[in-house]
């Protein structure tokens, strides 16, 4: 039987890396979720993530915040309420511009067998 879980991602550990911190706050580790990852990255000014190819699907979504998203060869500017999804093997880089940080829910889904 299904369970509804209250997550407070607060209370979650912080792992800083080269590209910024984040939280993982949907795993199968931390509530059991099966084939899907979410995660709250956090970047600050001038700092950037590359959401490199894989073979999975990925939803990049910008919680706060204001900087710019490279996909497929464009610089876009990109504010709160923004996102981009990336099909497998597709890849994309979010930087936080000057002065500004940047909030990103940060979805990975496998690809469903046909």
């Amino acid at each position: 039987m299904p369970k509804t879980l209250f997550i407070n991602t607060n209370d979650l550990p912080k792992v800083k890396t080269p590209q910024g911190e984040f939280r993982e706050i949907l795993s199968e580790k931390l509530e059991g979720a099966k084939n899907v990852l979410g995660t709250l990255r956090y970047l600050q000014s001038g700092q950037k993530y590359d959401a490199a190819a894989s073979d999975k699907h990925q939803l990049i979504y910008l919680m706060e915040g204001s900087g710019s998203i490279h996909l497929e060869g464009k610089s876009h500017e990109a504010f709160k309420g923004m996102g981009v999804y990336l099909g497998p093997q597709e890849s994309a880089s979010i930087q936080a511009g000057e002065g500004a940080s940047l909030k990103l829910f940060h979805l990975e889904v496998p690809q469903i067998p046909r």
